[in-house]
């Protein structure tokens, strides 16, 4: 299982990472993916929609079960990756190259409280 370190993790095995130009991407981790096997649809929140830390805000289905995507940090969704939407199987052949959303974070000092590599890997193991 991989836990790439430039990524941040919550305790609800999503990972996010600030872009460039200041916004942020999310997905699921590799132990999501793992737990729930070969999935088949994402509903993603939709672009505009505010998000909460820890909030459930999408889900993602399988073929054994669903899960909530939960915000990683407060802010405003501003794109969805319609590239996993069309080919939702690619969260599990490639978990970290497939983000679900982008988002404008609210207050960015948050992710301060999001686990890094080594505590995550600690959380799951």
């Amino acid at each position: 299982m991989k836990f790439p370190e430039d990524l941040l993790y919550t305790n609800e095995h999503m990972w996010t990472q600030v872009q460039t130009d200041g916004t942020w991407i999310a997905g699921i981790s590799d132990y999501a993916q793992d737990m729930l096997g070969d999935v088949v649809f994402i509903d993603p929140p939709k672009v505009g929609t505010a998000i909460v830390a820890g909030k459930p805000c999408g889900l993602v289905e399988s073929v054994k079960t669903g899960s909530d995507l939960h915000a990683p940090l407060d802010g405003k969704v501003i794109e969805i990756n319609q590239n996993v939407l069309d080919t939702p199987e690619s969260l599990n052949d490639n978990p970290y190259k497939s983000w679900i959303f982008k988002f404008e974070a609210s207050n960015p000092k948050q992710a301060e409280s999001l686990l890094k590599s080594d505590a995550y890997k600690a959380l799951i193991t």
